[in-house]
């Protein structure tokens, strides 16, 4: 990891290199000298709007103050969102950034604060010129999210955006890293019809509002001072100049969160996920299903007179990070951010909720070893988002007949915030410099924190969502990295040794939102400011990103249980407008003899086959997707019952016991192109 001397000094000497880099910084680092314009990008520009966005606060006397469990207001503040201009993590990650690449902090600012952005506070581009009276400091605002305008043009919209669209100089084509639209007037925009006597504001319906690309305006985030290159490298671009293309995919992948969501299969369907993320939705898709999730209420105080709504989205926006809003707390006061205890502790609450609902953990013995199994519930990669610090990890604990801890892998030890995690899967991205990158500013080549600089992906082993194909995370400069994954893989195994003496096992699976490794980098990096120093202490004070346990499981060696299969794959409708649906009933053992394949919403009495794979796979045929690969054969031919159905039990012969098999049913469809309609796959491991 590249570290330099805490102590050194800011160099005032210019480098003699004609407008690559200018300004040596100590310990053999160099600045490269971006300007302003290698960060400028499409969208509305900074000084632009007839009306200016509003502080936060001004919209808590309708939307705050009545209801925390439900209100937009003090959900929203009590939000990473609410809070993102206050994050000393950020303000840290920022100072280097800046100290990396000149006015890089530009790229930081255009996503932590809109509202500074576009008052003309991004000069100096380290916030210290945000006026937090003017809600420069309030985070992504609820004026800036209001206002905010389809890229996309769609007769559904409001009628004023083609005017909008028409007066930019340059609209995002796919819009990524804040290149965002703001309606100039004050025009807030929502889902819903207010009606027409509504005369609190003025509003606009916006359908834009529930679809997940509004998310993927700052939740894809690319370096545009990097240029993709044929070979795939990423190169820095020609000093003061912006972009080429401002295409996402052309610019280095910092963070892919909207994309790794885009090619996965809650982008092409709503899926059952039984009330994991709470609301009144089970069935879940977008962005806002599962951190906006509905509820029952108003979004006003009853007297207001505001309708009562069952799918009033809560403005809570809870991910993962359950430390930083107490950190808030103690550097801010509670007048300026609009937190509370109870605020707080709600938040972190629903977050923690959240993280348990994320991910579910399966550990059984297979051939003598420990398998632990973690599959992805969310919509995205686990863990996903801002990659520096950021990791989740299996831990295992083994004991004797005299519950003896005989045996730990992935051992974090709470007092020096250390994890060996060499022992262990992480589950974490890693970035870092190549080769020229280091030649032209001194730091080393390989993993590092410098987030400005980074352009490798040296290691990515998180776990995809349903629906992941290794074409589209080609697509979407999301591939796996030192890691491989099936198509249609959401789910992870890792292998243990089993300590001799075993009786019992513990499998936890643990989430920190900041490493120590990162914490220390950004306080001993940091030579400009003292938000380094700052971000380390409120690390230190407040339990130092203490990880969060999402969940714990625990087996004997004399009773290892079977995992449950898995169903994967996107199903396309057959020509009754049915999914035919392929489950299991019973339990994939040897010793238990009752498993058997269930089909239902086939085509009636037609004839249908089971095919048997040893891999996932992912392809189109005829007019559906075949998910079996490897080595595939076929079961016995069966017909279809009136309703679709069939039952199809299977024996489990010794040479099943131990290995993987994947299964799909194809039956005769003579309403569609191929003549063929297509079930889901099930993912089963037998065992004895």
């Amino acid at each position: 990891m590249a570290t330099s001397n805490p102590h050194r000094l800011l160099g005032i000497f210019a480098v003699a290199s004609a407008g690559t880099l200018a300004w040596a910084l100590g310990g053999g680092q160099t600045q490269v000298q971006t300007t302003l314009e290698d960060w400028k990008m499409p969208g509305t520009q900074e000084l632009t709007l007839n009306i200016d966005l509003a502080p936060g606060d001004s919209c808590s006397t309708c939307h705050g103050y009545y209801d925390e469990a439900i209100e937009p207001y003090s959900n929203w503040a009590a939000s990473m969102m609410g809070q993102a201009t206050r994050d000393p993590m950020w303000f840290a990650a920022m100072a280097v950034a800046n100290q990396d690449a000149a006015f890089a902090g530009d790229l930081c600012l255009r996503c932590h604060t809109p509202n500074g952005w576009m008052h003309g506070k991004s000069v100096p581009t380290d916030g210290s010129g945000l006026d937090v009276f003017n809600g420069d400091v309030d985070g992504v605002g609820c004026h800036f999210c209001h206002r905010s305008v389809d890229p996309v043009a769609d007769p559904a919209n409001p009628a004023d955006d083609t005017a909008i669209l028409a007066a930019l100089s340059q609209v995002p084509t796919n819009p990524h890293t804040a290149q965002y639209i703001v309606d100039p007037d004050d025009n807030r925009r929502g889902p819903f019809d207010l009606g027409a006597g509504f005369g609190y504001h003025q509003w606009r319906q916006s359908p834009y509002h529930r679809e997940a690309m509004m998310c993927g305006t700052c939740h894809d985030v690319t370096n545009p001072a990097f240029t993709r290159q044929p070979d795939g490298s990423y190169a820095l671009n020609t000093l003061n100049a912006q972009h080429p293309t401002h295409d996402k995919r052309d610019g280095f992948p910092s963070e892919r969160t909207f994309s790794e969501w885009e090619y996965s299969q809650f982008a092409k369907e709503e899926i059952e996920m039984g009330g994991l993320f709470g609301g009144n939705k089970t069935e879940v898709a977008t962005c806002q299903d599962c951190h906006m999730p509905d509820q029952s209420g108003r979004a006003t105080p009853d007297q207001w007179g505001g309708q009562f709504r069952n799918d009033m989205p809560l403005h809570s926006f809870n991910g993962g990070n359950t430390w930083v809003l107490r950190a808030i707390r103690a550097l801010y006061p509670d007048f300026e951010t609009g937190l509370s205890a109870s605020t707080v502790n709600r938040s972190i609450a629903n977050t923690r909720t959240m993280l348990q609902n994320a991910a579910e953990v399966y550990p059984f013995i297979r051939n003598g070893s420990l398998i632990v199994r973690v599959l992805n519930n969310t919509g995205h990669k686990l863990p996903t988002g801002y990659p520096e610090g950021r990791r989740m990890w299996v831990n295992v604990k083994y004991y004797d007949a005299g519950a003896n801890l005989i045996g730990e892998r992935g051992h974090y030890n709470s007092g020096s915030a250390h994890l060996s995690g060499h022992s262990t899967t992480v589950y974490e991205q890693e970035l870092g410099t190549d080769a020229a990158v280091a030649a032209a500013t001194g730091v080393d080549e390989g993993v590092g924190f410098h987030f400005a600089l980074n352009n490798v992906i040296y290691k990515d082993n998180r776990i995809p969502p349903r629906g992941f194909t290794n074409a589209g995370y080609e697509i979407a400069q999301a591939t796996p990295v030192g890691e491989s994954y099936l198509d249609e893989q959401f789910w992870h195994d890792t292998k243990f040794a089993i300590p001799v003496g075993t009786t019992d096992i513990e499998v936890g699976l643990y989430y920190q939102t900041t490493s120590k490794e990162y914490v220390e980098f950004l306080r001993d990096e940091n030579t400009t400011n003292d938000k380094g120093e700052i971000a380390y202490r409120v690390w230190e004070q407040f339990g130092k990103s203490a990880p969060e346990e999402m969940a714990l499981e625990t087996i004997t060696t004399a009773n290892s249980p079977c995992p449950p299969p898995i169903e994967y794959g996107y199903v396309i409708p057959n020509s009754s407008t049915n999914e035919m649906e392929l489950s299991y009933t019973g339990t994939a053992s040897a010793a238990a003899a009752n498993f058997q394949l269930e089909i239902t919403g086939g085509v009636p009495n037609a004839m249908m086959g089971v095919f048997v794979g040893t891999e996932s796979k992912h392809f189109q045929l005829a007019a559906g997707l075949f998910l079996v690969g490897g080595d595939v054969t076929r079961l016995t031919p069966v017909q279809l019952d009136g309703a679709g159905s069939a039952s199809i039990p299977i024996a489990i012969a010794p040479g099943m016991i131990g290995e993987e098999i994947y299964y799909m049913a194809v039956c005769r469809d003579m309403g569609t192109p191929g003549d063929l309609a297509f079930s889901n796959g099930l993912h089963v491991d037998y065992c004895d």
